[in-house]
């Protein structure tokens, strides 16, 4: 009788490729079968996360969750994975008792010898290993399960940071940077591509810094340039790249090869140098300006997106409106604001001038509505063009509306093209469509004769 195994995966995309990483893992081992149904499965796994503070309490609601269906159904066991349980390893048996197991951030890969243990009745069980351990299992990855839709898929180039942000834990929670081999990578590329993943979505804390570890200076561009050699893959995005980071030679690449999208995530936090300062960023209004003149300039039609954040410890309105002047003269084409969330251990979490949550609130919603003009504007500007866009699937109020994403695009954190269609589009399909109509984010279409 096999030992029926559920996944609840939390967080990021990074987050995401773990889990994947375990479901593979599990399907391999014949005394295991992975379920979708978490009231039908003997252990349940949430791979969490808790960046901030939301995430955080997302996390302890799904634990919570879980835990009550192994009071009330067939569970036989909790194992709580990630961010989370490296965070509070010493803390998580005696506050949330319904856990019988926690696996490290490094350590996801013991998920089939701990799942045994606590499906043999054992208790507490705690798998954490040094977060700074290399990546030396990268094997493991050639037989994760995708969960994504199934024409793109994350490859996580690197795991940890460097970059000691005076805001961010990910250091304490996933270590030093640390980047896998280019000829895994590219293994990786092929089989997923085999798999008939045709975007590849480069992820890492910082993808821009690839390979320095390894090689002594940044491969990304190299590692692009191989990864457009992999036949059926058709898109390669790339995201979270910090500007400071990002070379000339990738810019290159960039620009020159067909199959890398025009379209780079590119966070910068904030555009004020004193705030810069205090949170331990290496770039400066400067260097942005600078990083988006020159992307712009080799690429006239990429599409740029970035994060930033409101109400870090200090900010005054006079810093606080210049990230305003900063967003309005830049125009990124896609921006998402987030309100400054004070973590436990971090040096931004006991800095002075904390920030009233109102207060922080209201200038993300102004940040916001800037945005939405600016992207109103780029959206218009849009019309009459074509685009080739890669279908997601139907729309269910409207069977001959479709959903589509154009390089423009990432998967869940962009806006989408509402494609019509009389025909037939599957899912996975890249079509040509000319944009007829705009909303302040998204694209409406038809599939172009």
């Amino acid at each position: 009788m096999s030992i029926k195994i559920a996944f609840v995966s939390l967080g990021c995309d990074k987050n995401l490729v773990d889990s994947e990483v375990m479901v593979g893992l599990c399907n391999n081992d014949k005394e295991i079968e992975t379920v979708s149904d978490e009231s039908k499965a003997d252990i349940i796994v949430v791979n969490t996360c808790c960046f901030i503070q939301d995430a955080l309490e997302e996390s302890i609601e799904a634990i919570v969750e879980m835990g009550k269906m192994k009071e009330e159904g067939n569970c036989k066991g909790l194992i709580v994975a990630g961010c989370l349980g490296q965070r509070y390893e010493k803390e998580i048996f005696e506050e949330m008792p319904e856990v019988d197991a926690v696996i490290g951030t490094t350590s996801y890969e013991k998920v089939v010898e701990v799942a045994k243990e606590v499906y043999d009745g054992k208790k507490q069980v705690k798998e954490i290993s040094d977060i700074d351990n290399a990546m030396d299992n990268e094997e493991n990855s050639y037989s994760r399960i995708i969960s994504t839709a199934g024409h793109f898929a994350y490859l996580k180039i690197a795991e940890g940071c460097d970059n000691h942000c005076t805001y961010c834990v990910i250091p304490s929670l996933r270590g030093k940077y640390r980047s896998r081999h280019m000829e895994s990578l590219i293994k990786e590329a092929e089989i997923l591509a085999k798999q008939d993943v045709k975007e590849l979505i480069l992820v890492a804390q910082d993808t821009a810094l690839y390979g320095k570890d390894l090689y002594g200076e940044s491969k990304l561009h190299e590692l692009l340039e191989n990864l457009c050699k992999v036949e059926g893959i058709e898109w390669i995005r790339v995201l979270y790249c910090y500007p400071e980071h990002i070379t000339n030679e990738t810019i290159d690449v960039m620009a020159r090869e067909d199959k890398i999208c025009k379209y780079l995530d590119m966070p910068i936090q904030h555009a004020c140098d004193t705030v810069l300062r205090r949170m331990g960023r290496r770039n400066t209004a400067g260097i942005i300006e600078e990083k988006v003149n020159l992307l712009r300039e080799k690429m006239p039609d990429i599409t740029l997106r970035t994060t930033v954040i409101t109400g870090f410890p200090g900010e005054t309105e006079e810093e606080f409106n210049f990230l305003m002047d900063f967003v309005e003269k830049t125009k990124f084409d896609r921006l998402g604001a987030f309100t400054y969330s004070q973590e436990e251990g971090t040096p931004a979490a006991i800095m002075k001038d904390q920030i009233d949550e109102d207060i922080k609130a209201e200038r993300k919603d102004k940040i916001m509505l800037l945005q939405k003009d600016i992207s109103m504007a780029k959206c218009s500007e849009a019309i009459g063009k074509t685009f080739k866009v890669i279908i997601e699937g139907r729309l269910a109020e409207d069977q001959n509306v479709y959903c589509a994403r154009s390089e423009k695009d990432a998967p869940d954190i962009d806006a989408m093209v509402f494609v019509r269609s009389e025909e037939e589009l599957l899912t996975g399909d890249f079509v040509n469509v000319k944009i007829t109509e705009a909303g302040d984010y998204d694209l409406y279409g038809e599939v172009a004769e």
